[in-house]
């Protein structure tokens, strides 16, 4: 079962990281890429991401600037952002699209948190259910009895470790998000 512990933390790395993408397109009031990681553009028929299709620049803190390759897109990238839940309204000026983020209001900055905090509650969620399916599969090994109950007792520990770390890693994460959320 002890090699088997890489599976399931291997998992739990991946929920981290997953969650930590999540965080990165939670706009923070200053211009960041990742927001528009979510934003898809109908591309000759296909959905595209923004980035697979336009340079994007960040010229000052609060401003994004995305140039696309062919010109021909540009309405479409306007129209994809402006459907949208970024909240932002694009300025199309014929060559380039410009994001300009406004500064975040006090209201926005609590609906903001109260988001990253349900991301980290369905993060946590997710660490808890590769837990109980180590547990699982620990139980049937003791059911085909091969490992003892003391084993048993061993992984049921050392899970409640593993699960510990990375549900407080999971608070971290949050933590300096919802700093970075609370920055004027």
């Amino acid at each position: 079962m002890t090699d088997n512990y890489n599976e399931y933390t291997t998992k739990m790395e991946k929920t981290i990281a997953a969650l930590s993408s999540q965080f990165d397109s939670v706009r923070a009031g200053r211009a960041n890429a990742a927001v528009l990681d979510r934003v898809t553009v109908d591309y000759y028929g296909q959905s595209m991401p923004i980035a697979q299709i336009a340079t994007i620049s960040s010229p000052d803190p609060r401003t994004l600037v995305i140039q696309p390759w062919d010109a021909s897109t540009l309405k479409s990238i306007e129209k994809a952002i402006q459907i949208s839940d970024l909240g932002i309204n694009p300025q199309n000026d014929g060559r380039v699209i410009r994001l300009v983020f406004p500064q975040l209001t006090e209201e926005r900055r609590k609906e903001l948190i109260k988001q990253i905090k349900k991301y980290s509650e369905e993060a946590k969620v997710a660490i808890r259910n590769i837990r109980r399916d180590a547990m699982d599969a620990a139980k049937e090994e003791k059911k085909k009895s091969l490992i003892t109950e003391d084993d048993l007792k061993n992984v049921e520990k050392d899970l409640k470790n593993i699960t510990d770390k990375y549900t407080n890693q999971i608070d971290k994460v949050c933590a300096n998000k919802e700093k970075e959320l609370l920055e004027i």
